[in-house]
């Protein structure tokens, strides 16, 4: 009896044997992803707080090394600035250059520096400042103030220094000032009122009066 033929196309019997590489299994590479992608998920997590955290705390700095937070109380600034609204103030503009007459401050007065007050700046420094017949007069020319309500109930003069200011409250009889506890230091000076928020019909920039405008109209 003969034994079978079979066509093996003109292969082996080693040809036959299943390729070791091919049959072996392997963990699918997609645990492994799996698995690094929740390691480095959960430390971007981590990460993003942290990196939140400290953008919250440089821009917390910034704000309080730039601008200052300010109440005003009482009716010094009448009619410009009213008793109860909260001002932003602007701490880098005197950085650049100094205070200009009209401009509306915050500064610590040299007779009670624990204290904030806001006026208006009047007398720049070097400068001849004379309130007579209810008017200001700077370096003998007429100091015309569209700002305020009422005549300047008071008199005197005063000779600024290098460095020195004058300031006045808008409210002139009632308002502590450069009339009566004397010329204001640079270095008292906190910054430039900038920004009204509160009360909310109240919102908007400050208003400071420009009086070179006014010397050329």
């Amino acid at each position: 009896m003969q034994t079978p033929q079979f066509d093996s196309g003109g292969k082996t019997l080693e040809e036959f044997q299943p390729d070791e590489e091919q049959s072996t299994l392997s963990r699918p590479a997609e645990d492994k992803d799996i698995s690094l992608a929740r390691t480095f998920g959960g430390r971007s997590l981590l990460r993003e707080i942290l990196e939140t955290a400290l953008l919250t705390a440089i821009l917390f700095l910034i704000l309080n090394t730039t601008t200052a937070r300010f109440q005003v109380r009482g009716s010094s600034m009448e009619p410009t600035l009213h008793n109860e609204q909260y001002l932003v103030i602007s701490k880098v503009t005197y950085w650049v250059h100094p205070p200009e007459r009209g401009d509306i401050i915050v500064f610590q007065p040299p007779n009670n520096p624990d204290e904030d007050y806001i006026k208006r700046v009047v007398g720049l420094p070097g400068e001849q400042v004379e309130i007579r017949d209810g008017a200001i007069w700077v370096d003998g020319d007429f100091l015309e103030e569209t700002y305020i309500a009422n005549s300047t109930p008071y008199s005197g003069a005063w000779s600024l220094g290098e460095k020195e200011f004058f300031v006045l409250g808008d409210n002139r009889g009632n308002s502590s000032d450069s009339h009566s506890w004397g010329l204001l230091p640079q270095k008292n000076i906190i910054g430039k009122a900038w920004l009204c928020y509160w009360p909310p019909e109240d919102w908007g920039i400050v208003t400071h009066h420009n009086f070179s405008k006014s010397a050329e109209q």
